[in-house]
């Protein structure tokens, strides 16, 4: 691995991806430091260290805790990924976007691409001015001289710096290495480990005690074997042998190949948490924006504004809430997970691309029982898959019921290794276009 970072450094074209990547990482994590205008940082220091809990830790920790500073870059690339979640629905959906996407090309790429930047900036808007109620009910004294006038350069602020990271997710796709915007959550959810790491040291070292150490030991193994799990699950294929008739065209020969259908175990990857975590959370968030004064205090309002945040949070929240929340979030999961999969994989549309093709899995007919035996292999996989995606999302609050703190849970854990897997693979394919040895080698 040393000898390929090596002979891609080597490499001018590679060297300059790298160097522009980290350039503008560098630029990412320095605004992460810039405090919005208005804002009176210390007193949100005080303000947020008194709390008992709060719904944004998923978002804190992508954002490589710019949001609870209330930086520039406080939502980080939420509202675009959003956005984009919207608009693969409505592509299912809506028969213009339908075919704007399959028949399209790259002017309809370009299109879909369009239409997720309009409508981030719509949502950037919308979600930046229920910060700024939330935190003016909330946290009274951490504007300066709240107002419209500081609403506005809040909600322009927060936009403004959205947008920004769009322009940089794009520049790192177009001339650096990776996927431009996972690329950015990634360096959000890394830049919580150095804290991560003295939190377990402090817990092993400062005081010593052999109780102490062997818990943080345990804490280091398992995070060492749930990421070697994700990534299994993640490589996971089922391969569908495929085989293509022989035909002649004039005087030569066509087809006659054996090839496979790889379907992957995880194949909605990190899709149905956000979808599920979104949607467990909203009620909490419309609460917090509409209803402050229901938290704390009792009646259905409160009942449900706790079950919401149990999904976050340990906080102040009865353990029937938190059981009653880790089932419904599991259903949701497992619901997510279907859907997600066989609306990003139609098998009666392989199956008919199949039979166009002259090909045919060996043993099953083709037509409907094609469609058939692939949907099967689909609900199987999916099945375990969303499980294996239950478990990974509801670990950080099965933890909350123990003395152990961890500094972020399954999901961040799912994101850093799909973007690492996925950053890896294009470094290599670049590597092996200039025939060096790479790192799947």
């Amino acid at each position: 691995m040393l000898n390929t970072i090596k002979n891609s450094l080597k490499n001018p074209d590679i060297r300059k991806r790298i160097l522009y990547t980290l350039l503008l990482i560098v630029v990412f994590r320095f605004g992460c430091y810039i405090i919005v205008p208005g804002v009176d940082s210390a007193m949100l220091a005080e303000q947020l260290a008194n709390s008992t809990g709060t719904l944004t830790g998923l978002i804190n920790t992508i954002s490589g805790g710019a949001f609870s500073k209330l930086s520039v870059f406080a939502m980080s690339v939420t509202p675009y990924i959003t956005a984009s979640i919207i608009l693969q629905l409505l592509a299912m959906i809506v028969p213009s976007l339908e075919k704007l996407v399959k028949d399209g090309g790259e002017s309809g790429r370009q299109k879909m691409n369009k239409y997720t930047k309009i409508l981030t900036i719509v949502l950037a808007a919308v979600e930046a001015l229920g910060i700024y109620i939330s935190y003016s009910s909330s946290y009274s004294d951490v504007f300066i001289n709240p107002g419209l006038r500081t609403g506005m350069i809040f909600v322009l602020s927060l936009v403004a710096g959205t947008s920004v990271l769009m322009w940089l997710g794009d520049q790192i796709t177009g001339k650096g290495i990776g996927n431009g915007i996972s690329m950015l959550i990634f360096v959000g959810i890394i830049s919580r480990i150095p804290d991560g790491a003295l939190t377990l040291f402090n817990l092993a070292f400062n005081p010593f005690s052999t109780t102490n150490f062997l818990i943080a030991l345990a804490i280091l193994l398992g995070a060492i074997l749930l990421i070697s799990g994700v990534v299994f699950v993640q490589q996971a294929e089922r391969r569908v042998p495929v085989q293509y008739a022989k035909k002649v065209v004039g005087r030569k020969m066509y087809g006659g190949q054996n090839t496979h259908i790889p379907l992957k175990l995880a194949m909605a990857g990190v899709m149905p948490i956000i979808f599920a975590s979104s949607f467990m959370t909203l009620p909490a968030m419309l609460i917090q924006i509409f209803n402050p004064q229901a938290i704390g205090g009792t009646g259905f309002w409160a009942g449900l504004y706790q079950f919401s945040i149990a999904t976050s949070t340990s906080a102040g929240v009865g353990v029937g809430y938190s059981i009653a929340n880790a089932i419904i979030y599991l259903l949701l999961i497992v619901g997510f997970t279907f859907f997600y999969t066989f609306a990003t994989f139609n098998p009666a549309e392989v199956s008919v691309n199949i039979k166009k093709n002259g090909g045919f899995i060996p043993g099953i007919r083709a037509g409907k029982p094609t469609t058939d035996y692939l949907s099967s292999i689909i609900t199987k996989l999916t099945l375990f898959g969303g499980f294996f995606l239950s478990l990974i999302a509801i670990l950080p609050m099965l933890m909350r019921f123990t003395p152990i703190d961890i500094t972020f849970g399954g999901t961040s854990i799912l994101i850093l290794v799909g973007v690492a897997l996925e950053t890896m693979q294009q470094l290599e394919s670049r590597l092996v276009m200039r025939h060096y040895k790479g790192f799947l080698e």
